[in-house]
């Protein structure tokens, strides 16, 4: 083996090791990092979301830049405040509903049987006889109570986030006494940023206008708990893929359970249905324009591989973070043939 091939092989080895102990890390300290990720991306969104109101006609001239900051993290705390107070709502109103969405459960379960020919109908009580209510409880409130927790931490970080962004131009000028290296950074840093907070503020808008359009349709066809649904659909509508099946199929199931026909339910699924696919395929496409650029078999696997290191967390983080990485990737020689190969078309902005 030449000293070539031997270099080759030793530079192989370490980007190999350095992966491994990325991902070990991003598995094994999931309990820092996730915060500190969710708390970047809330960090964009705000950033987005000021930027958009400084934009808006006869505003941006006459508004200062922290007056605009503090409007959205004001529309952003509101909106908050509204879906907790929203949720617990719904919950109440929900438990109060049970007993006739189980009773037209119960009957829906006969027709179908009926119409199988089943000779024996299913029944629901040994459907929910299948859930360990004792083991159940007890993970649906530590999962609530580690959401709560985190919750008060990402706005710690965020907070800080927002008090650091000043500063941190001088901080990079100190930390970088190259200008070539220091102009390097800057770019890097500002294609992430501004790929990130587009991304962030398209999606923002498109699931605002996805849960929206939901939520008239839902009210048009009678569903209950119309605006917690929206609301749903809108958080939903982050997650690649899944999140629009989901958005469809939770109030469609409803629209089965609360009405006990068909009818309503092929409504919600057709009406949805084609609200996801036209502003997903479609719309969202056209807005985001060359933004991340990535493929879309990437994305998909990025939810997976995300979701499985973080969970539900994971899959709505899952195109920023692979977005963030690709961009890195770019920026090396070495490491540009991989970001080639997760865009979308081969073509890296910067070149």
């Amino acid at each position: 083996m030449t000293t070539d091939s031997a270099f080759r092989s030793m530079i192989g080895l370490l980007w190999f090791g350095a992966a491994v102990l990325f991902g070990s890390l991003l598995v094994l300290g999931q309990t820092v990092l996730v915060p500190v990720a969710v708390a970047v991306i809330v960090w964009h969104l705000i950033n987005a979301l000021a930027g958009g109101i400084g934009q808006l006609p006869r505003v941006g001239a006459r508004l200062p830049s922290w007056v605009c900051m503090t409007l959205a993290l004001g529309i952003i705390g509101l909106l908050l405040y509204l879906f907790g107070r929203m949720a617990s709502q719904n919950i109440a109103e929900v438990t109060d509903a049970a007993p006739m969405y189980q009773e037209n459960l119960r009957r829906l379960l006969a027709e179908g049987s009926a119409a199988l020919g089943l000779r024996q109908a299913i029944d629901l009580d040994d459907l929910l006889n299948q859930i360990s209510i004792p083991d159940l409880v007890p993970q649906v409130a530590g999962a609530v109570s580690s959401l709560v927790g985190q919750a008060g931490l990402i706005l710690v970080y965020v907070l800080f986030l927002l008090i650091e962004q000043r500063r941190f131009d001088r901080k990079l000028s100190a930390l970088l006494p190259d200008p070539e290296q220091e102009s390097w950074v800057r770019a890097l840093l500002g294609r992430i940023q501004t790929d990130i907070q587009t991304y962030v503020w398209i999606k923002t808008l498109t699931s605002v206008l996805t849960g929206t359009i939901s939520y008239a349709v839902l009210v048009a066809v009678g569903v209950d708990y119309a605006p917690f649904w929206a609301v749903v659909i809108f958080l939903l509508n982050y997650i690649p893929t899944i999140g629009s099946l989901l958005g469809v199929a939770f109030p469609a199931v409803l629209a089965l359970v609360q009405f006990g026909t068909p009818a309503p339910f092929l409504i919600v699924v057709g009406v949805l249905g084609t609200v996801q696919v036209a502003i997903g395929n479609i719309l969202e496409p056209r807005l985001m324009g060359q933004s991340l650029n990535m493929s879309p078999l990437v994305v998909i696997l990025s939810l997976v591989v995300w979701g499985q290191i973080w969970g539900v967390v994971g899959m709505f983080l899952c195109v920023p973070l692979t977005g963030m990485i690709m961009i890195v990737l770019s920026y090396f020689p070495r490491t540009r043939w991989v970001a080639v190969l997760l865009s979308g078309d081969g073509r890296i902005h910067h070149d």
